[in-house]
This record gives structure tokens, sequence and C-alpha cells, in this order.
């Protein structure tokens, strides 16, 4: 009783003190007197919102758990059937599910009627309706729709994903779509007698695992290097005829500059690149001189011995006087790896005109470009034209006379020579038929 008086006398003064304190300026005088008014309703209020809001939660919580626990129930229900690891449907296809795995995977969390709509209950029919996994993912099934895999009786979801039932996440080691597994999930269709070799298209599996890509990715390790998904995309995979394709011709120098950032700048400043951005149908770019698949690191002596017949491809003048020089037939005929092959002078994306100042053929540069390999190279050294055409009257007159007379000189002297031979043998016969010793059959 003595604390109940205590509590409400004082609760009377600060009533009283509040009536004695004039209004604030910052608030209207209806508030004030409207929170001085009754401060024992006002906490009884907050309670009441508190416990409200506590029996909410409670309640959501306990929603959350049911559902969750009719969700484990009903999964327990099917796996009572199909954890059975031989269970198989009337056409012979396996029907398991390991539960352990599907739990862990990234549909671990819903009812097995998420997907299979048409099962209510149990006994379900024994045919059920395929699973329409766009139910969920419709932006990829947009993108699918339009790609080269629409067709989806001959590339279903599971075709690339894996089994339905142990889809992880791209980023787990365990997805068939993690970086290091695509090369090998899109082999299975893209290598030999796969159903993309059926259907005419080659197999490129093979290439590119023994490519410079291949090797990083499945030797090193890194995941960083490109794989099929870095080039073609995942849903909307495109024929490289579509000008939308990251692989259409027009498009490979960014496809390949979306990775080789410096490169892809090099390329657009070089000729090659400016006569692409003119709509060339004829400008080379990445592709044409590294191949899409099978793409060799280019210090490997595979690909240097290789490499100038691909830039002679297009520079078929240039190729054949190329190879009546010193380094060609040094290279060709002696097998030597580090002689000048065409990138060596002019370079490799980089690649400008000789009127160009930049460019390293020329002629500002050219001691310095050919110093690089031949050292105290001086403006003597790089009058050589490594390009000379002997058959060209002319661009090089004096060494189309210095060839002519050569030749002529060369048939001259064979001719001479077996004319010689000839009148030699018609004596030497004719001189043993003489003397009679070339015997009966002379």
């Amino acid at each position: 009783m003595e604390v109940r008086f205590a509590r409400e006398k004082e609760d009377g003064r600060m009533a009283a003190v509040v009536h004695q304190r004039p209004p604030s300026t910052a608030e209207p005088p209806q508030r004030a007197h409207r929170i001085s008014a009754n401060p024992k309703q006002d906490a009884r209020t907050k309670v009441l919102a508190a416990l409200r809001t506590r029996a909410l939660l409670t309640t959501l919580a306990a929603a959350l758990l049911f559902l969750a626990s009719a969700s484990g129930a009903f999964a327990q229900e099917c796996l009572s059937c199909h954890s059975d690891a031989s269970m198989t449907d009337s056409a012979g296809h396996s029907i398991a599910v390991d539960g352990k795995k599907f739990s862990a995977s990234i549909h671990g969390s819903l009812q097995c009627s998420s997907c299979h709509t048409d099962i209510k209950g149990y006994p379900h029919p024994e045919k059920i309706a395929p699973v329409q996994c766009q139910t969920c993912h419709a932006d990829q099934q947009s993108a699918l729709s339009g790609s080269v895999h629409a067709k989806s009786s001959q590339h279903p979801c599971t075709s690339c994903h894996g089994n339905a039932h142990e889809i992880f996440p791209k980023s787990d080691p365990r997805s068939a779509v993690y970086p290091l597994n695509v090369p090998k999930t899109c082999g299975a269709c893209h290598s030999k007698d796969g159903v993309a070799t059926k259907d005419g298209l080659p197999s490129v599996y093979p290439l590119y695992m023994d490519s410079i890509h291949g090797f990083a990715l499945s030797k090193e390790g890194l995941l960083v290097a490109a794989n099929c998904q870095s080039c073609h995309g995942s849903h909307g995979i495109l024929r490289h005829t579509d000008p939308a394709s990251p692989t259409f011709k027009a498009n490979i120098p960014q496809t390949c500059g979306s990775c080789h950032a410096k490169i892809d700048v090099e390329y657009e400043q070089g000729i090659h690149g400016h006569a692409l951005a003119m709509h060339n149908p004829k400008a080379p770019v990445c592709t044409d001189c590294h191949t899409a698949h099978a793409i060799l690191q280019p210090t490997q002596a595979a690909f240097r011995m290789q490499s100038t017949p691909i830039c002679g491809n297009c520079h078929q003048d240039k190729f054949s006087t190329y190879r009546d020089t010193f380094h060609s037939q040094l290279g060709s005929l002696g097998g030597y790896v580090e002689t000048a092959r065409c990138w060596d002078c002019h370079g490799a994306h980089d690649v400008r005109p000789a009127s160009d100042p930049a460019s390293l053929i020329a002629p500002a540069n050219l001691v310095t470009t050919c110093g690089r390999c031949h050292a105290g190279a001086n403006l003597k050294f790089v009058q050589y034209q490594p390009h000379a055409n002997a058959r060209d009257r002319k661009m090089n007159p004096g060494l189309y006379y210095v060839r002519l007379f050569m030749n002529l000189l060369l048939v001259s002297v064979l001719t001479f020579f077996l004319i010689h031979t000839i009148l030699w043998l018609i004596r030497s016969r004719y001189e043993q038929v003489k003397s009679g010793k070339g015997g009966k059959n002379a």
C-alpha cells in the first residue's frame, strides 16, 4: 500500500510540474497537453504494441517451421520409394534420388511437388508430366528458345546442368557448369560420336583440351582461363553467322578482348582493326590467325612454323617473295625456329603500314627493328629489301635482269654439256664398232 501511494504521489507531482510548465514553442500546445495527460496509459499502449509484435513474429516463425516440417515430411515420403538406387520407370530410366545430395543441392529447400506439379499424393500416376523449368527460370528459357539449343527434346536442361536432383550453384566445384567442368559438359555433345558431330558439326572438344586455354584450365586450374561459356555464352548461344552472336566475325575482337584487353586495343589501332571497322569482310580477326579452338602458345615452335603461311593466306604476293629470302629458306629447309617470321618485323597485333611513323617497318624505325636480331645493324644494313621481287621488272629492274642473266647462263651451260655428253657418247660407240672391240652385238 505504501509503495502504491508513493508511486501515485510521485505521479501527481510530475503531472503538476507538467501543468505548470509553459507549452513549448517547438510543438503545438495540444500535443504537450496530450503527452502529459496520462503517462500511465502511454506506457500501457507501448507494452501492448510490443506484445502484439512479439506474438506476430512467433506466429510467423511457427508457420515457417510448420511448412518446413511439412516439406521435409513430404520429401521423406517420396524418398521412402525413390531412395532405392535400383528404382527405374517402365522405360528402364533411373528414377532414384539420393536424398543427401538433393538436400545439399540448390533445389534442396523445395518440395517435390514444386517441380512435379501433377503429383498431388500417393499413389501417383505412373506417367507424369515433364518438369517445366521455365516456371521459375523464365529468363533463361527465353534466351534458350532463340538459341541453337532451342530443341528441348535434344537439349533438355539436364544435358548441361546434370541430374535434376543434384544441381549445384555454378560456383560449386560439384556443379556441371563450374568453370573447370564446363569443357567436359559441352564435350559430351561436341566430341567424337557426340550429338553435335552426328549433325555435321566438327569435334572441337579434343582441340580445345590441347589448346593453351584448355591447358590453363585443366592442367593449371586457372578459373580465369577461357572456357566454352566465355566465348559462346550459356543459354542464348547463337550461330557464328548471326550478327548478334559473340562469335560473329565482326564481334570476335570484342569477345576476345574481354580477357585480352591490351591486345584488343592494339588490334583496333592497327591496319587490320581499321579494315574491320570499315566493314571490310576480308579483314582478319583473332580466329583467322589463332583459330577458334586449337589455339597454340605463340612462342611454341609449332605456331612459329605455321605463322608465315597463315599470313600468306591473305598476303600471297608478299609470301611468295618472302619464300625466296634467306629467312624463309633457313626456317623451312633448316627448321630453324628462331628465324624471322612476318610478325617479328611487322608486329603481331598493332600492324601498321610503312607510311605510319609508329610502324615497326617505318624507315626511321628499321634500324631498331632489325637490330633486335641483328646486333650492330646500321642504315646500310637496313637497305636490304626483304620482299624484293625478281620477277617484277618495274619494281626491281636490276634484280630482274640479274635473275634473267643467271637463268640464261644456267640453261646455256646445262644445254652445252648435255649436247657435249650426247656427242661424246656417239663418238665412243663409233670407236668401239670401228676397232672391232664392241663384240657381235656392237
